[in-house]
């Protein structure tokens, strides 16, 4: 016995380690054609990182090269306690829009007050997923419905593209929501640059043709593939190459388009995070807003491309490595980061085998990091203007209202709600009123659980609602079969339904609460059962239960309510009709049978 005891243990804490550090299970088989797949994926992230990290960084109102510093250690964390083998972690429109949206109220852009904000922001959200994903609270995402999150993430769209219109033309406006930056830019409409107009004109134009048009040109010339598909991903590359040679070869940052300007060059240096309680305190609910939107947006994207596969995804991990790639990136002088869904795709696509194409994908961030810096001095800010626009318009989908809508009309309200909050007032807000709706639309329906009052079905043992199916019924038998478990929000409701439906019927005698559907009985819905149990028999009604589930039984078991119930608890519904109007039950099932043997004679 201790021989097989001692080899047990080890195996035990051998598998809660892989279960923290994933990397030990892909590792294993880990061979060089995966690695020749990863390496080809990697280089086409990188080429599409790159102009997107800078791009996101002046998003968040941060210097561009925090975007690099955000895009090189998360990649190396993920890959060792992520679970997905294609999700490709890093700076995305959405968390840089809250991060600025958070940390502008506290600092002046451009002051270190500013960015040591933003890097405490990044590592308070990273121990919040962290501490979530220890606790396996995975389920706290929950609260934040799809349509909420689908209006929030439109309307984020809407804002981050309307906030890139002043650098597209050349002037000086900001507003924390929509109205506030359409008021601002038409008030500097008569300042607009032509040369800064020009240059985002031209950008946004090359980079939609090369979106929609560009890998089927090349195909229709008998390019590769691959090649034709890298090609395609490095067209923002493009863009960046040509703007910058041409900003600085006619000198236009001398005629007013703004420029990205020195970059610092080489690896970024370990950083701690402010150790200001107030400023944490300040930031806390930011904090937990970006890390719950970010880990929705992330399990989303992973579970979506893993399905693919037929991968799993492990949804409480996925908390642990998302939680430890903020920490890193503050660490390391970044920002909040989260998995991108065009990244990922792009990941998927390419061929990603394992995570070490993320690994793989922050060498080549480090390297841009230490040798391509100087060449973005003359980089058009309307350049990254022009790719932020063309990767949030992505996330807008104006569709999806109608679709919401159509098919559930509470779901609809609740996300134009929350577009309409989050484009008036600002994306914090918008998010809180989404946490809101979410939560008061679950209490409003399960405040009013759908009850039917059902029958038997000729010829059958199967009990189905009378308003839907022909059904027989007991003049002194009601049977309400309960569809949503009893909780605080709806056990009044229940009270209230059965009190009419006596009140209107003097002949019942007899009624059954069918419980097929019921996974828990909290304790005011236990009152509640309590309280129609003595109601019904102060009306000389007997109160009887059918088709109670097994947990649920050993609750009610636990209190004085099965041992005062006036009736009984019936294995099924047809056994409790048998029992209750046994003459009716058995004609109603003999006559279709009857009838059944006539026609086949």
């Amino acid at each position: 016995m201790q021989r097989i005891t001692h080899t047990f243990r080890p195996a035990t804490e051998s598998n809660s380690v892989r279960r923290y550090f994933p990397i030990l299970d892909w590792s294993k088989s880990y061979s060089r054609d995966t690695a020749t797949s990863d390496l080809v994926a990697a280089l086409i992230v990188t080429i599409m990182l790159i102009p997107q990290s800078l791009a996101y960084a002046l998003l968040a109102g941060l210097p561009a090269e925090v975007g690099l510093y955000a895009s090189i250690l998360p990649l190396v964390i993920y890959a060792v306690f992520g679970t997905s083998r294609t999700l490709a972690v890093g700076p995305v429109a959405v968390a840089s829009l809250m991060t600025a949206a958070a940390v502008g109220k506290l600092a002046a852009m451009g002051t270190p007050e500013y960015y040591g904000a933003a890097i405490a922001l990044a590592f308070l959200s990273g121990v919040m997923l962290l501490g979530m994903g220890l606790l396996r609270l995975g389920f706290v995402a929950n609260f934040l419905s799809h349509p909420v999150i689908s209006g929030f993430v439109t309307a984020s769209g809407l804002i981050i593209a309307a906030g890139q219109i002043p650098h597209l033309l050349g002037i000086k406006a900001s507003g924390k929501n929509l109205l506030d930056l359409l008021g601002q830019i038409s008030e500097n409409i008569s300042n607009i640059n032509a040369f800064t107009v020009l240059i985002g004109a031209s950008a946004i134009g090359f980079l939609f043709w090369s979106r929609k048009y560009l890998k089927d040109w090349l195909l229709a010339r008998h390019f590769d593939p691959r090649l034709a598909n890298v090609l395609t991903r490095a067209a923002p590359v493009a863009a960046v190459i040509v703007t910058t040679l041409v900003t600085a070869a006619f000198g236009l940052n001398s005629h007013g388009v703004a420029i990205v300007g020195d970059v610092p060059r080489g690896l970024p240096v370990p950083t701690l995070p402010p150790l200001d309680l107030a400023l944490w305190s300040q930031i806390a609910v930011p904090a937990l807003l970006i890390a719950v939107v970010g880990y929705v947006e992330t399990i989303s994207v992973a579970q979506t491309l893993a399905a693919k596969r037929r991968q799993r995804i492990d949804p409480d991990q996925e908390l642990v490595a998302l939680g430890a790639c903020n920490i890193g990136s503050a660490l390391s002088g970044g920002f909040p980061v989260t998995g991108g869904f065009s990244r990922s795709v792009v990941n998927f696509d390419a061929g990603a085998q394992t995570p070490a194409a993320g690994a793989f994908t922050a060498v080549g961030m480090a390297l841009a990091t230490v040798f391509l810096t100087p060449l973005l001095f003359f980089l058009p800010k309307a350049t990254l203007a022009a790719t932020i626009i063309l990767a949030v318009l992505t996330l807008v989908d104006f569709g999806a209202i109608r679709r919401t809508l159509a098919y559930s009309r509470t779901d609809g309200t609740a996300m134009i709600a929350t577009i309409l909050v989050t484009l008036a007032f600002g994306v914090e807000s918008g998010i809180l009123a989404g946490v809101a709706l979410s939560l008061f639309l679950h209490l409003y329906r399960t405040s009013r659980p759908h009850v039917a009052i059902v029958g038997q079905v000729p010829g059958t043992e199967h009990f189905r609602n009378i308003d839907r199916h022909a059904v027989i019924t007991a003049a002194d038998v009601l049977t309400v079969r309960v569809d949503e478990s009893l909780y605080f929000p709806n056990a009044r409701f229940l009270e209230d339904f059965i009190q009419t439906r006596v009140a209107a019927n003097p002949d019942i005698r007899h009624l059954v609460l069918m419980f097929p559907a019921v996974n828990e009985v909290d304790s005011s819905a236990l009152e509640s059962l309590e309280a129609i149990n003595e109601m019904l028999h102060a009306s000389g009604v007997t109160l009887h239960l059918s088709e109670v589930k097994g947990p649920v039984m050993d609750r009610l078991r636990r209190s004085p309510f099965i041992t005062d119930l006036t009736g009984e608890v019936f294995l099924t519904q047809y056994d409790a009709m048998v029992f209750l109007a046994p003459e009716l039950t058995a004609k109603t099932l003999a006559a279709c049978r009857r009838d059944t043997v006539r026609s086949s004679a």
